[in-house]
């Protein structure tokens, strides 16, 4: 497997099997999201893979802000998240479970993500998808595409042992979205 995308530390990789390799495509979309610190990403990340079928878990445990912002805009994009990540780490919240349907997130409150989020979503206004244009719900997903007995079962399960969990995000991470697989591009770390 190749080595993570420069100044990319390579401690933030429980697994490797999410990222993209071989050429970069330059057509595409970016992701944008809330990187989580290593112990709850790491905690996220196992619920993640125990929960999630595997055939369909090709990713890792995340918070997503913007599934696909086009690439023509990486340049602008990693400045306007330079500048908002002059700020100090916003703090954030596991304290409950999420519904999918036919799947289980872990709900996080963060309204001072919500507002980095409603920025960046401004600067980026005319650009957005209708997925990211949608009201943000900060979420990590650890099951999905399941069955509806499936889901519940599980959160019913995970409702009686979840405790809340507080952190505070780490920066903001930029990716390619490539076949399913992710590129990372940079991280870019609250500073405040």
């Amino acid at each position: 497997m190749k080595a993570p995308a420069a100044g990319w530390p390579s401690r933030d990789w429980p697994t490797r099997d999410w990222i993209a390799t071989g050429p970069r495509n330059p057509r595409a979309p970016l992701l944008v999201t809330a990187e989580l610190p290593d112990d709850v990403l790491a905690w996220a990340d196992a619920l993640r893979r125990a929960h999630y079928p595997p055939d369909r878990n090709r990713l890792r445990a995340h918070v997503t802000l913007f599934h696909a912002l086009p690439p023509s805009v990486e340049e602008e994009l990693v400045e306007v998240l330079r500048t908002l990540a002059r700020a100090a780490p916003p703090p954030a919240r596991i304290a409950a479970l999420m519904k999918l349907g036919t799947g289980t997130a872990l709900a996080v409150d963060s309204p001072a993500m919500v507002d980095l989020h409603g920025a960046i979503a401004e600067r980026m206004h005319g650009l957005l998808t209708r997925q990211d244009a949608q009201p943000l719900r900060l979420h990590v997903t650890i099951q999905n595409k399941v069955t509806t007995q499936a889901a519940r079962a599980l959160q019913a399960e995970l409702g009686a042992q979840l405790r809340p969990v507080s952190f505070r995000f780490r920066g903001f991470g930029l990716y390619a979205w490539e076949d399913g697989l992710w590129r990372p591009i940079r991280v870019v770390p609250f500073r405040g």
